[in-house]
């Protein structure tokens, strides 16, 4: 059994947008030829004004998820404030790197609004590097999506061209990898407040 069976493949996207930024992935949970699940999650929202989607090992995005969230938490109730998406990205990547012995088999996008109003967007590897951007794509889709991103992403783009550019990247991605699938969802982040799609076809 080669290690392509057993590392799960995934499209995750996350793109920022005039007044806010949103993360996106597909829906599938496949290890090597096998499809686990058409309904699986990989998009998570971690503060108010924090998301983050995921490709990868699923227990390995479901534990990061939950320790960074009660961190996040935490921090906010002691701050007296929101944290922001660079916090966020930059707690995440500290307890990936902290794990780099035995690393997380994830890549992350963390996407959403910070203390000013402005979108950002940071991809994290699985040890835990932290590079900010304006779109990302990460899985094994990534490839075919970021070719979409880069010819559609526009400065200042409305909350409504970046989910259809977001859709239309994981979708040209699921017509050539094999492990992403099953439709998408997504989740937009404005500073007014948040909002989850989920998009079958």
């Amino acid at each position: 059994m080669g290690i392509e069976s057993i590392i799960p493949g995934a499209t995750a996207v996350g793109i920022a947008f005039g007044d806010g930024a949103l993360v996106a992935a597909e829906k599938r949970f496949a290890y090597g030829n096998f499809i686990v699940s058409r309904s699986g999650k990989k998009v998570f929202r971690i503060s108010d004004n924090v998301g983050a989607a995921f490709a990868g090992m699923i227990g390995d995005m479901q534990v990061l998820v939950k320790y960074v969230q009660s961190l996040v938490k935490l921090k906010e109730v002691d701050e007296s404030r929101p944290a922001t998406p660079r916090s966020v990205a930059k707690l995440m990547g500290i307890i990936m790197y902290e794990q780099r012995l035995t690393p997380m088999l994830t890549q992350v996008i963390v996407g959403g609004v910070g203390g000013e109003g402005e979108a950002e967007i940071y991809v994290l590897d699985p040890l835990g590097s932290v590079i900010p951007d304006k779109y990302a794509a990460v899985g094994t889709g990534a490839e075919t999506a970021i070719s979409v991103l880069e010819a559609g992403y526009k400065d200042g783009m409305d909350a409504e061209a970046a989910v259809d550019l977001a859709v239309r990247a994981i979708k040209s991605a699921i017509l050539r990898d094999t492990a992403s699938g099953d439709g998408v969802d997504v989740l937009i982040i404005r500073r007014s407040g948040s909002e989850e799609r989920s998009i079958t076809f």
